[in-house]
């Protein structure tokens, strides 16, 4: 299997028991819950990205890194046994997929996967779904913090000036012209703007691996070179930073991102389009 899994794999993976498939939608009205009540596949538990894959907000940012008690007691209550394959799913882009196989990974799940497209391709192919929830006997798996590397905002900033360091906000909010969430505009200065919306296709599934190639060396971000991605809180960074390995490239996430850059007054600002060291 890849990364990637199409609905179709997964159902036959399912089928054979080889996966542990976990249901993460998401979105930033906190209502995964309720995404999930509505409709999910069957036999599937839910894993809350507020409350196990992110700690509370605050001066790590608004979704900094979870407590590794906390996230090895979530993982375990959705039945997470050492050494299973898991499969991640949302609604439909990968956001909250994304952030659940960099956190999993971090947490030393060494075999993550994504269904591509989530709910919405599922669905689209005519795959069952339900509204049962399931009771999951309780897992044994350890959380091994750190398995993969983070970077804090002095890595950031170093990246920025000496790699490359990709915020994956939209281009307006990258530019500073408008701010809905955080209380300061802009970006990590050296920052460059690769948004989110597109590294997708418009139904929702990651660009072919030769496209995010393509569109990332636009960029400055090809194998070999030191790569790092941000966004506003964490999330869609490791959006980004799964999107990069599909194309071949390995990247580190801030995690803490815009929403922790700006806890600190004294970290500069930068608006505009530019990278701001060209």
């Amino acid at each position: 299997m890849s990364t990637l899994l199409t609905p179709a794999q997964l159902a036959a993976a399912m089928e054979a028991g080889e996966v542990r498939v976990l249901d993460v939608q998401y979105s930033l009205a906190g209502d995964g819950p309720t995404l999930y009540a509505v409709a999910h596949l069957p036999g599937v538990p839910h894993l809350d990205l507020d409350a196990v894959l992110a700690g509370p907000p605050g001066a790590g940012g608004r979704h900094p890194l979870p407590d590794p008690e906390v996230l090895e007691a979530g993982l375990r209550a959705v039945g997470l046994r050492e050494g299973e394959t898991v499969v991640v799913y949302d609604q439909q882009t990968s956001l909250a997929s994304a952030r659940a196989w960099w956190v999993l990974r971090w947490a030393g799940v060494a075999d993550v996967r994504v269904l591509d497209g989530g709910l919405a391709a599922w669905r689209a192919e005519g795959l069952p779904v339900s509204t049962e929830v399931p009771e999951p006997e309780e897992g044994d798996v350890v959380v091994r913090p750190g398995s993969v590397p983070v970077l804090d905002a002095d890595g950031a900033a170093r990246v920025a000036r000496e790699g490359v360091l990709l915020d994956s906000r939209a281009g307006e909010r990258f530019r500073g012209e408008t701010e809905p969430i955080d209380a300061v505009a802009g970006h990590v200065p050296g920052a460059r703007n690769a948004p989110m919306g597109e590294q997708l296709a418009p139904d929702g599934r990651f660009r072919s691996a030769d496209e995010l190639r393509s569109y990332f060396a636009q960029l400055g971000a090809t194998a070999g070179a030191e790569v790092g991605t941000t966004c506003g809180s964490g999330v869609t960074a490791a959006h980004t930073a799964l999107a990069l390995h599909l194309a071949g490239v390995d990247a580190t996430p801030y995690i803490g991102s815009w929403s922790h850059w700006i806890t600190d007054p004294t970290r500069p600002v930068a608006t505009g389009s530019g990278s701001d060291r060209d």
